[in-house]
């Protein structure tokens, strides 16, 4: 009897993990022997030496159809953008700088070439965009949908390297841009693919809300964020990539630094467009900052030292402080309230089986 459709007690669900509990499972037994490895699994790329100077990154993502992305409202010039734009993120989330890519996808025959066109010349306006070249891959069919594998390569100085542990007691805790805008783009373009579906003869409603649209559709990697990071002479004492949502990665940042961390809602940086989008579809634009995800903002902590660096700066807000790990990870609301920080970000491996 096959694995796959044994249904018996024994049989553990994969929801009772999730994404990142079923990686944990699943890598325990691996450990790294050669010396040219220096981190692996647990970052947001692997860590790799084979010089003096620098440290080589080494990251991957893959997107599949119906899984991370609709292509009944997802331009495939915009998806072949996203899916190089991910990768970056990865990169720059350990302080470092893309350089190579390759491109692995498995398509079905219901795409056409011209549609391979259009995810290309995404890839390539991504490539041109970031300054990596696209130097392999692989291309094979499938059965269902599209799928798209991405694998990345970069680089950093040794004494700039960033990972998710490393974060001291009374750090600072910033993040750049905003929050929450790319969840409501994905909540109107759902909207409007359920009026529809409801009346195929509607055209969709999507004026006013570009900005929220353009968050969701057209992922960009925050490389300028690094590049002026490395231009103030400030080297995060850790950093993560704002994808799952705030709460997730918060959570991340505390377990991997083994500290708490304490944010204020008044310092949260949303949009004045998040926020009215987000009281027109009746959702909490506090509850899209938190957990929404999709933003592939930076989240990292710093030196109280580095303060006057960033204070007017615009695109860096300071939203809380690192404290002693038996604090936990407090959310202070505008009314003074502490809640305890939970991860509400999307996880696919808790979805149920269908």
């Amino acid at each position: 009897m096959s694995i796959l459709k044994d249904k018996s007690p024994s049989s553990t669900p994969i929801s009772k993990y999730g994404e990142f509990g079923l990686i944990n499972h699943l890598s325990s037994q691996f450990k790294c022997t050669l010396s040219s490895t220096k981190r692996g699994i647990g970052d947001d790329a692997a860590v790799l030496e084979f010089s003096e100077e620098k440290y080589h990154l080494l990251s991957t993502d893959m997107l599949v159809e119906g899984v991370h992305f609709d292509l009944s409202y997802t331009p495939l010039k915009h998806l072949g953008f996203k899916a190089v734009s991910v990768n970056v993120s990865d990169i720059c989330a350990m302080n470092g700088i893309p350089s190579q890519i390759t491109v692995s996808i498995a398509i079905s025959n219901r795409f056409p070439v011209e549609a391979l066109e259009e995810l290309y010349a995404g890839i390539y306006t991504a490539c041109r965009e970031y300054n990596v070249d696209l130097v392999g891959g692989d291309t094979t069919t499938s059965i269902s949908g599209l799928v798209i594998s991405i694998s990345i390569l970069g680089e950093v100085d040794k004494q700039k390297i960033t990972y998710r542990s490393g974060a001291n007691i009374n750090d600072l805790v910033v993040v750049t841009g905003d929050l929450g805008a790319a969840f409501l783009g994905l909540n109107v373009l759902k909207r409007e693919k359920k009026v529809f579906l409801e009346n195929p003869g509607s055209q969709p409603d999507l004026g006013g809300n570009d900005y929220s649209l353009q968050r969701q559709l057209k992922t960009e990697a925050r490389l300028n964020f690094v590049r002026v990071l490395d231009e103030l002479k400030i080297v995060p004492t850790s950093m993560i990539d704002v994808s799952d949502g705030l709460s997730s990665e918060i959570l991340h940042l505390s377990k991997n630094s083994e500290i708490g961390i304490t944010v204020y809602e008044e310092k949260l940086p949303i949009d004045y467009t998040t926020m009215n989008l987000a009281s027109e579809m009746n959702l909490d634009p506090i509850f899209c900052a938190m957990n929404g995800g999709e933003d592939y903002e930076l989240l990292f902590t710093m030196s109280q030292k580095h303060y006057e660096k960033i204070k007017k700066d615009v695109d860096f807000t300071i939203i809380g402080h690192v404290t002693d790990i038996s604090s936990g990870n407090n959310f202070i609301a505008k009314d003074h309230t502490s809640h305890k920080i939970t991860a509400h970000g999307w996880d696919p491996l808790l979805k149920k089986d269908d």
